[in-house]
């Protein structure tokens, strides 16, 4: 026959006339003690099982002395930092001896059930995320390819809002005069509508031409 006890905040496997360490009691020297938080009791195929302890169950011991434990060495280290620390510690034991277990008023657990598995609850499928188009970003013309304008004045229109050849075709050249004034050197762009509405139409014969005839001098 053996039991299950809780003694000192620690729980124990016992049987009669054995000899167990615990943490220190509160009790002499030769004095009896009881113990009635007994978790489990069993007497060969009859096993008590608390819930959490067996009620009216009693472990009866006598405490033969008090001691100390043997030495446990604690070291601490701090990698890099020159800081080391030794200490030695001997817990405070009592030895006692278990002098009967009592069963009496207990209760026998009743046989546990088998859980029955509960049918998992549907999954429920995420709705599909809607996908947010984004405007397409404004795509400018090479503005280049008017005659007179350059990297640094294309730069420049585009900064203002100039990006393709109809914004050029529909501006003012006055307005235009003023937005290159600080790169615009020797470029007159009296003919850069002109020339940007027949990039917009797609007439690159003409423009050519008319390009040509303004290399050659033309007004």
């Amino acid at each position: 026959m053996y039991a299950i006890v809780e003694i000192a905040g620690q729980q124990f496997k016992v049987a009669k006339d054995q000899k167990v360490f615990v943490h220190r009691l509160n009790t002499e020297e030769g004095k009896k003690v009881a113990f009635d938080n007994v978790l489990l009791i069993s007497d060969g195929d009859n096993v008590t099982i608390g819930a959490p302890a067996i009620d009216g169950a009693q472990v009866g011991a006598t405490v033969v002395k008090h001691l100390k434990g043997d030495k446990v060495i604690v070291f601490k280290k701090k990698r890099r930092k020159g800081y080391r620390k030794k200490n030695g510690h001997r817990q405070s034991l009592t030895e006692i001896v278990i002098e009967n277990i009592t069963a009496s008023g207990a209760k026998k657990a009743a046989p546990a059930k088998k859980a029955t598995p509960k049918a998992a609850a549907p999954v429920k499928e995420a709705a599909p995320k809607k996908e947010v188009k984004k405007a397409p970003a404004k795509k400018g013309d090479d503005l280049k390819k008017i005659e007179g304008i350059g990297p640094k004045i294309a730069e420049t229109l585009t900064a203002a809002g100039i990006a393709t050849f109809a914004d050029l075709a529909k501006a003012d050249t006055k307005n235009i005069a003023e937005i290159i004034s600080g790169v615009r050197g020797n470029h007159v762009p009296d003919t850069w509508p002109q020339q940007a509405q027949l990039a917009a139409d797609g007439k690159w014969d003409e423009l050519k031409k008319l390009q040509d005839e303004l290399d050659g001098g033309k007004a």
